[in-house]
């Protein structure tokens, strides 16, 4: 498995790239010597994005207002409804093969969530699943359900693109302006908020690579 740090990268670019590696993957699937598995790691300035089946009510503000907030907004390919990327918020795009990793889409979703939720234990954060929904959660059983990381992936002839957004240090006020996930009744939290300050970002990516490596260790 590899791992690329992209930065700070506008989120149209990133998809663009993203498409182009998994069109490889796809390419090299027929080849002895198949491609890496990889995980990029990014950040993206303000942007809203709407999954393939979600509802644009979610989206509480027109265009007008996103400009004013230096936001832009993308209807794109993968699961779930309508999420924010920023600053702050660490987005992750495994490009896999999980026909290699003889993996299901479920069951490659239940692990990502896995991989958060081991992370989040390293800063005192006592995370987990909330029934019927994707993404990791804080307080999931209770009223005060809170997501700290929406996942919304696609797969393509087994090949993923997409996947989680963990919110370290993140400006929680751009969530007022959208349904987080479809959600009128949750809501969102982030690492800063839970731990009491400020997070080290880069140490919360060595974290995520360690858990990854774990688990495609464990996979193949």
């Amino acid at each position: 498995m590899t791992f690329t740090d992209w930065g700070l990268i506008d989120y149209k670019e990133a998809w663009d790239r993203q498409r182009a590696i998994a069109e490889q993957v796809l390419a090299e699937k027929q080849r002895p010597k198949a491609t890496a598995q990889q995980v990029i790691l990014c950040e993206h300035p303000h942007v809203y994005t709407l999954g393939r089946h979600g509802k644009i009510n979610n989206l509480l503000v027109n265009e007008r207002f996103l400009s004013d907030i230096n936001a832009t907004y993308y209807h794109v390919d993968r699961g779930g409804d309508i999420t924010y990327h920023g600053p702050g918020q660490i987005v992750g795009y495994p490009i896999l093969d999980l026909e290699r990793l003889r993996l299901g889409l479920k069951q490659y979703i239940f692990n990502l969530e896995e991989i958060i939720i081991h992370t989040l234990k390293d800063w005192a954060i006592t995370a987990g699943r909330l029934q019927g929904a994707t993404g990791v959660w804080v307080a999931a059983d209770t009223a005060q359900a809170r997501k700290i990381c929406a996942i919304g992936v696609r797969a393509s002839r087994f090949v993923t693109t997409h996947g989680f957004a963990l919110n370290v240090n993140t400006d929680l006020s751009y969530y007022r302006h959208i349904n987080p996930c479809g959600f009128v009744d949750k809501g969102v939290t982030s690492m800063q908020q839970e731990f009491g300050k400020q997070v080290d970002i880069e140490e919360v990516k060595e974290r995520l690579k360690k858990y990854f490596l774990l688990w495609i260790n464990l996979t193949l």
